[in-house]
């Protein structure tokens, strides 16, 4: 609707100050003559609002105008409630800021709306971490969002999946990313893409010097590129098994993450499925289900199983 959006373009100008007219089209998915149709409209209005052509010019509010924008709708009203996840505000030392905000907003809300508004906080609850996950190490946010904020370069003692010694990382930052309970710095190191597990840095330290990040580059792009290298990687070896089906459930939710295809469901006692690995070592998933779960193919496969199960077998004996 054209309201909705000459209410997008006014809080978009009051956020970001002077802004191009090609940006705002894109943001708002129209063409730019529309752009400034609705600036003729907004002027109309009594907003004062002006476009400045040239290469640095864009649409501007004039210096010191603002606004109380209170036209939520009921859906958008009730979509700010459920933002305020828990887990991710606490992390940052933001929770009471958070609290504070959400007061603020109840208080601009239409007033026919402020009671779903306030209905949708205690009926609706966002948990972002993992079932069972269990036990994880304290995470100290505050070196790595200062550095992020302030765009400076952070020496890091970073510990591997695997290795006992951390390595020393000098890395420039685009910031910090939750996903599923657990926070990530996502950085350049020498150029390129990397992805830090914020539970598995020793120390951290902001340097004097500034961040070096790539001209254009921003949060979002890198982590969708090291996003997909993460789930997009190759297993690299491929295993074949058959699965007792009273176990099939549990196996598909175990296996999730290395199910290289679904199993087809047939008929009989047993389902075979393909799995993806990264290395043979991994393998030793497979005997958490016992006799539930026999390997058919490779032989190093089943040569690693069995030799895991002799080992414990010789422990207990």
């Amino acid at each position: 609707m054209k309201s909705d959006r000459l209410l997008s373009i006014l809080l978009l100008l009051q956020t970001r100050g002077r802004v191009p007219a090609h940006e705002l089209a894109e943001r708002l998915e129209v063409s730019v003559r529309t752009i400034y149709r609705d600036i003729e409209a907004l002027s109309a209005s009594g907003v004062p609002v002006y476009a400045e052509r040239g290469r640095h010019g864009g649409i501007e509010l004039l210096a010191g105008f603002r606004t109380d924008v209170t036209g939520l709708t009921a859906d958008e009203s009730r979509a700010l409630f459920i933002l305020a996840a828990q887990g991710a505000h606490a992390a940052l030392g933001l929770d009471a800021a958070l609290g504070s905000a959400l007061r603020k907003v109840m208080a601009a809300l239409p007033a026919p709306y402020r009671p779903a508004a306030e209905v949708t906080s205690r009926r609706i609850l966002v948990d972002a971490t993992r079932w069972k996950g269990g036990p994880q190490r304290a995470v100290d946010l505050e070196v790595l969002q200062d550095a992020v904020f302030a765009d400076r370069r952070l020496k890091l003692r970073y510990r591997h999946s695997g290795e006992r010694e951390p390595n020393t990382y000098t890395v420039d930052p685009y910031g910090l990313v939750a996903k599923a309970g657990v926070w990530y710095l996502v950085a350049d190191r020498r150029g390129g893409p990397r992805l830090f597990r914020a539970d598995r840095i020793q120390s951290a330290r902001m340097l004097d010097d500034p961040v070096r990040r790539r001209p254009g580059v921003e949060l979002a792009d890198v982590w969708e590129v090291l996003r997909r290298q993460i789930e997009e990687s190759p297993g690299g070896l491929e295993v074949t098994v058959r699965v007792r089906r009273e176990r099939l459930d549990m196996f598909l939710r175990i296996t999730a993450s290395s199910l290289a295809e679904l199993p087809d469901d047939g008929e009989g006692e047993w389902v075979t499925a393909r799995l993806s690995y990264p290395f043979v070592r991994a393998t030793r998933q497979l005997l958490a289900f016992s006799d539930g779960v026999e390997v058919l193919s490779p032989p190093e496969v089943r040569a690693e199983l069995l030799a895991a199960a002799r080992s414990v077998t010789d422990l207990y004996r």
